[in-house]
């Protein structure tokens, strides 16, 4: 597998674009991707009971198990708490989009990130979706616009193409991510979008998908809050012309390892642009009963306050991390833990086997004053393990949210 410059749209067959058409003030607001050839699809979605109104039409679209063709994303809107009329404005999304292509609506999959409670701006919407339809085409530049047109708060662009070989055949996955703030594990407000001209049966792709969110989307933090929007989803038409992969061969352990490693990046990259982050953590437990026990311990450590706060500034106060684990409904000895903090190759060991130790505060200012800290834990309860990721909580947090609508 090597990393190329391409975007959502790279991936062979696969059309892309974003523009501005007025749903925000400002920044592109609207996205599409869509497919030659219908796409089996496989998708996860948020676990909040308030569920926006795309998130309630793709769950329908996907257990039907029919392929997909298009993708459409509207950003500075939720339509989420919008009643029937979010709903009807959600449907015409997808019956516009349809129109436009020459394609069903069943085969259109809609998503919106933004304010929570406002009714969608639907003429905006439906005139900009009329518009942006006749731009699509496969060069970087519109992948990368339709990168910038999911994007709310986001600071940086989340964008990663990588390519393998399945079959003699050149495979190429593609994804693009949103989310900065209200990112917590269980489908962290986030959205991402993956595309790949593989050609693999629709029971693996899910399998896939399922098993790699567990141990990336569900393992990262910003601010503990769970959004009505959360999505992830991923396109496969085929198109590249492998042997159908259908069992867990070979070809669909090197697939897994590609899928694996863009949704682990775009992850990462959600986390890093964190609201007011100042620093990248990333919490490694290892020794642990089960890894529903170490997935726990990190979980609850990433979304400790008094940790992020602690490490917003720079003090290495690690009684909050074993804390943070004592409440996590993990069980553990917390006589036989030991914890150090690492960052630009350098480590300082704060407890060992549940015995403070007597450290160089200076060292230990030193490594927390850099960007990426990773915090190591050890037990001597077993041989599983986590990694999860998060950010600190800074001022800039609160001033960023608490002027978000205006």
């Amino acid at each position: 597998m090597h990393i190329i410059e391409g975007a959502i749209n790279s991936p062979k067959g696969y059309k892309a674009g974003g523009k501005f058409v007025g749903i925000k003030k400002k920044r592109k607001d609207l996205s599409i991707i869509f497919s030659e050839k219908p796409a089996v699809i496989a998708a996860l979605f948020t676990t909040n009971v308030v569920k926006a109104a795309p998130v309630t039409w793709n769950m329908k679209i996907h257990d039907s198990h029919k392929p997909i063709r298009s993708i459409v994303i509207n950003s500075g809107n939720a339509n989420a708490c919008t009643g029937k009329k979010g709903a009807e404005d959600n449907e015409k999304m997808a019956e516009t989009i349809a129109l436009e292509l020459g394609i069903l609506k069943e085969e259109v999959l809609v998503a919106s990130t933004g304010v929570i409670g406002v009714p969608l701006p639907i003429d905006t919407v439906v005139q900009g979706i009329q518009s942006l339809s006749k731009e699509l085409d496969d060069e970087l530049a519109s992948g990368l616009n339709a990168a910038e047109g999911i994007m709310t708060t986001d600071t940086i662009l989340k964008n990663i193409a990588v390519e393998i070989e399945l079959d003699g055949k050149k495979i190429t996955l593609a994804g693009i991510a949103k989310g900065s703030g209200m990112i917590h594990p269980n489908m962290a407000t986030m959205l991402s979008f993956i595309t790949t001209d593989a050609d693999i049966e629709e029971v693996l792709l899910r399998k896939a998908l399922k098993d790699i969110c567990t141990n990336t989307y569900n393992m990262i933090s910003v601010d503990g809050d769970t959004s009505t929007n959360d999505m992830v989803i991923t396109m496969a038409n085929g198109m590249a012309g492998n042997k159908k992969i259908t069992e867990e061969n070979d070809d669909y352990q090197v697939f897994y390892q590609a899928l694996y490693y863009v949704n682990e990046h775009l992850a990462k990259e959600i986390v890093k642009d964190g609201e007011g982050a100042s620093k990248f953590l990333e919490v490694t437990l290892e020794g642990a009963k089960t890894v529903e026990d170490a997935r726990l311990m990190v979980k609850s450590v990433l979304n400790s306050s008094l940790v992020k706060t602690a490490m917003f500034g720079e003090d290495a106060n690690w009684g909050r991390v074993l804390c943070a684990m004592g409440y996590s409904g993990a069980e553990f000895n917390p006589e036989k833990a030991s914890l150090e903090f690492e960052a630009n190759g350098e480590k300082i060991r704060l407890l060992e086997e549940g015995l403070p130790l007597k450290f160089d505060e200076d060292l230990a200012y030193k490594i927390l004053q850099n960007h990426d800290i990773k915090i190591n834990i050890f037990l001597e309860e077993g041989t599983a393990k986590a990694t999860g990721w998060g950010c600190d909580l800074s001022y800039d947090y609160v001033k960023i949210n608490g002027e978000y609508r205006t």
